[in-house]
């Protein structure tokens, strides 16, 4: 989702500069860094990020990519690159307490654009509420509201959902709502790409970075159901997980160990995207001579369900986790995620096709001095394959180069934590040459200041091995049961004769 305006008013460090230098030349000339809309979509990690390109044809590009010129789509095999006008008008489908106000004139451009969406064409008569400017205006002014923009001009408000209390402030109710819109989109894709039916969802996991409460409950939940309600999945529940960057990973082992113990069939996991966020390393950019690279919100939503005997394999029995015990040293953080898991698995660091963690954009990350983030992190793993006597010294940039997947993701965050990779690996696993994958998940809790731990877990898949899948837990019990009984049975007749 494309969120230029959003930059300037909602990203974090924006806001800041906008408290601590107000005049800075870093907002003075901010709208001159943003990017219209058909550059976000001819920018090749956006293209890969929605399946026009792989990953393959992205890394082969020189980078900086954001000097490569490409021509994009704006849909895509994984999803779309929403303009912002539409997401504004997500954000008042989401809005089920009256909140989200779009000036009179507005509403009715947005209305047109959704009808024209296959995923929203129904749902496009529903805008209503429509303000005159002026109310807008005074809302914004006098009452607390958070302004939204289009092309730098006010073109509605959200208004604080309580007087006082601040967890339900205009500008936090934004920002859940955003994590709510796109989280509904992400998830109406997935449905809709894959001839899903929302009804035999029984359980969403929403593991984005926000939390939603109120002053009694600051992050009592739960963004999962209330993105369940909007997508039709009548027969479903949920909750959220969270864990900073790592918590799509941990919901992808809570899924995969619902899903294996028989509690639920169909676990549905969604993150939707952080405002926050926007805009995070803008000066960084603008510094090296580069638009703001962090103008878009992400989201994802992915199925997991029974083994039906194609589709690749979670290994929920193979996982890696940075235990309390564990270390914060680069070194003892990949041996927990990654030698562990290998070692109980019986495998080498070769054994492995692809390794997902952590997939930041280098063009985002660089600039700031971050360096190539996946990159990094590959090193690190060949690191561990020789000292594990696994990769000869001298064929470790090759192991590196041969392995690495480069980063795409959009923004920072929970978004580049593994998920990005999801749609590839199924195919690579299914029709392409690859039979393991790794994905991984690392998350800074010192972030939320009670405690300076590390956080991290990681999941193997693998091929499926076109076995079918094993009966159900209902007539694995059926059959544990009459067995039981007969030898019961036959016990009991044993000691009548005698």
């Amino acid at each position: 989702m494309h969120t230029p305006d959003m930059v300037e008013h909602n990203g974090t460090t924006q806001t800041t500069e906008k408290i601590t230098t107000p005049d800075s030349d870093y907002l003075k000339n901010l709208h001159q860094n943003i990017r219209p809309y058909e550059d976000v979509i001819n920018y090749a990690p956006n293209q890969t990020y929605i399946g026009n390109m792989t990953y393959d044809e992205l890394k082969a590009l020189p980078q900086p990519w954001v000097k490569q010129k490409i021509e994009g789509k704006r849909t895509g095999r994984f999803g779309e690159i929403l303009p912002e006008i539409e997401f504004y008008g997500l954000l008042q489908l989401a809005d089920i307490f009256e909140l989200v106000h779009l000036e009179e004139n507005f509403i009715e451009e947005v209305r047109q654009q959704l009808a024209s969406n296959p995923l929203f064409k129904e749902d496009a008569a529903k805008l209503n509420g429509e303000k005159p400017l002026d109310w807008i205006k005074e809302q914004v002014a006098d009452h607390g509201a958070e302004g939204l923009y289009l092309d730098q001009k006010l073109v509605g408000c959200v208004s604080r959902a309580h007087e006082i209390d601040p967890n339900l402030s205009a500008h936090v109710m934004l920002e859940n709502l955003a994590v709510k819109a796109s989280g509904i989109l992400a998830l109406r894709h997935l449905f809709d790409k894959h001839d899903i039916d929302p009804a035999s969802i029984d359980y969403v996991i929403e593991c984005s970075e926000e939390a939603c409460g109120d002053m009694n409950q600051r992050g009592g939940g739960n963004f999962a159901k209330s993105i369940a309600e909007l997508c039709g999945c009548t027969n479903a529940t949920g909750s959220d997980l969270r864990s900073f960057c790592a918590a799509p990973t941990h919901a992808l082992i809570a899924a995969a160990s619902d899903v294996a113990a028989g509690t639920h069939k169909n676990v549905v996991i969604v993150g939707g995207g952080s405002t926050p966020k926007l805009g995070m390393n803008g000066k960084s950019h603008v510094n090296k001579g580069f638009p703001i690279l962090e103008d878009v919100l992400g989201g994802f939503a992915t199925l997991i369900s029974e083994n039906d005997g194609e589709h690749p394999i979670l290994r929920h029995d193979l996982i890696g986790k940075h235990k309390v015990s564990s270390g914060s040293s680069p070194q003892a953080v990949i041996t927990a995620l990654i030698g562990d898991v290998l070692s109980k698995a019986g495998l080498t660091v070769k054994d492995v096709d692809a390794y997902a963690l952590e997939m930041q954009n280098p063009d985002i990350t660089k600039p700031s001095g971050a360096g190539d983030v996946p990159l990094s992190n590959m090193k690190m793993i060949a690191a561990l394959g020789v000292m594990r006597k696994e990769i000869e010294r001298k064929d470790l940039m090759n192991f590196v180069n041969d392995r690495a997947l480069v980063g795409w993701a959009p923004t920072q965050g929970h978004i580049p934590s593994g998920v990005p990779y999801l749609g590839f690996a199924e195919a690579d696993l299914t029709s392409g040459d690859k039979n393991r994958v790794m994905i991984i998940g690392k998350g800074s809790l010192f972030l939320g200041r009670m405690t300076n731990l590390f956080d991290g877990v990681s999941l193997m898949i693998e091929r499926n091995s076109g076995a079918p899948a094993q009966e159900d837990r209902a007539d694995l019990e059926a059959l544990v049961k009459t067995e039981v009984a007969k030898a019961l049975r036959t016990l009991a007749a044993g000691l009548s004769e005698d």
